[in-house]
């Protein structure tokens, strides 16, 4: 990463103001081309910017010059604060690009190169990512959570535990085979300590999602034929994204839409009617559909018989009830789509249930790769402390110290980290 790279980091122009941002062994002299000085590191500095090649003024902007490794990048850094017009942009962009020594950056590269020294781990650089995208205050404050750090941290403390239990397991082979053991029960303090350690790092896999917490939460509307599926659809996302009819078997495919409702990320999923026989083919593959969805939903709300639920936590829901041939008597939330009653009770419902499968004020949610690192870790500790064997023991500890360095991406595969910079903007 010898090369020298820029890129506007603030929003597309026009803007009030548009960030440029230089990073690289020639960050300094580029600022210097430009505004024919280096301003005080750190100090934000007014000047105007010429461009180098026939002292055309560009703009009058304000700098900062930022000496690596104390850095975003950790390499040598310039920003230019420039009006946001894109003309203004655009002549400043083509000034660093004439520069022999700089090139436009790609997408994720600042990012990509704070990860390569070190200024950020792989859980960290995943944290951004999911901070960037968030859509919703719950996930911005998971994704902060995880950017600021709060997993890695104690990533640390499992490695340094890991560690003191290594040297421990290596002192006693060493002396296995002397009479003068210095500490008669290391044995037992490493196992003890083996499996203390296996229960924190065990504790971590309930952690929530962050898959539900990016795509949202769940919710499968299901029913037999004609329950209101698609009407109390349409009111919970506030409009018309499902067909209402009275006719039996309208909804043939599921209908899934997102939304958010009180800060959280819902997933709705209005279903085909559930029943057991259907002269039409394309309905029963819609209802297959259906059961389908019914397995992977986090919060089900049942239109049907309360004996037909399809699990024991299910939402019950007494939908139409301003339809006089249902009685009051009916089991679940009495609500009308038409009217709104209940339709208060029902949010409460979904947000109360939603809490528990989503992180908490200041939590973390974990992605796939990190759940699977941290299942990984937990068995080969489970494995340690079930050998009877301190070379096999040790052997385990060895592997989890490994897993561990796949977590933070010390130990990552190319492939993986290109999949995952290439999703960020170019100037992150």
């Amino acid at each position: 990463m010898s090369e020298t790279i820029f890129a506007l980091s603030s929003g597309a122009p026009p803007a009030g103001i548009g960030v440029v941002r230089v990073s690289g062994p020639m960050a300094g002299a580029a600022l210097q081309a430009l505004a024919g000085r280096l301003p005080s590191p750190r100090m934000a500095s007014l000047a105007l910017l010429s461009d180098p090649r026939d002292g055309t003024p560009l703009d009058r902007a304000l700098l900062l010059w930022l000496p690596g490794p104390r850095t975003v990048t950790g390499e040598d850094m310039a920003e230019l604060h420039c009006h946001g017009g894109r003309a203004v942009i655009a002549a400043v962009e083509a000034a660093l690009g004439a520069m022999p020594e700089l090139r436009r950056a790609t997408a994720g590269e600042f990012t990509r190169r704070a990860f390569a020294h070190g200024r950020m781990d792989l859980n960290e650089v995943e944290g951004l990512a999911d901070l960037l995208a968030a859509e919703t205050q719950q996930q911005r404050r998971a994704a902060l959570a995880m950017m600021e750090g709060h997993f890695s941290q104690r990533i640390d403390g499992w490695r340094m535990r890991l560690l003191d239990l290594s040297a421990m397991a290596e002192a006693a082979l060493d002396f296995s085979d002397e009479d003068d053991v210095p500490d008669a029960d290391i044995e037992a303090r490493i196992g003890q300590g083996v499996m203390a350690l296996a229960d924190d790092v065990g504790a971590l896999l309930s952690a929530p999602s962050a898959e539900r917490l990016r795509d949202g939460i769940r919710v499968v509307l299901a029913g037999p034929p004609n329950a209101g599926k698609s009407t109390l659809l349409n009111r919970l996302v506030g409009r018309e994204a499902a067909i209402v009819s009275d006719i039996a078997g309208t909804t043939r495919d599921r209908i899934e839409v997102p939304a958010a409702i009180g800060g959280t990320a819902f997933l709705f999923t209005d279903t085909a009617g559930l029943r057991d026989e259907t002269g039409d083919a394309i309905e029963a593959i819609g209802i297959d559909r259906a059961r389908a969805a019914l397995e992977a939903a986090d919060i089900i709300l049942w239109l049907g018989d309360p004996a037909e639920a399809p699990r024991e936590d299910a939402l019950l829901i007494a939908a139409q009830s301003d339809v006089a041939l249902y009685g009051s008597d009916r089991p679940g939330l009495r609500l009308s789509a038409r009217t709104g009653e209940g339709m208060d009770a029902l949010v409460a419902m979904l947000l109360d249930r939603a809490a528990t499968l989503l992180p908490g004020e200041g939590d973390y949610a974990l992605h796939a790769r990190q759940r699977e690192g941290v299942r990984q870790l937990h068995d080969h500790l489970l494995a340690a402390g079930a050998a009877r064997d301190l070379l096999v023991l040790a052997e385990e500890l060895r592997l989890g110290r490994r897993t561990i360095d796949a977590l933070t991406g010390q130990a990552g595969t190319e492939d993986m980290l290109d999949r995952l910079f290439s999703g960020f903007c170019i100037g992150k």
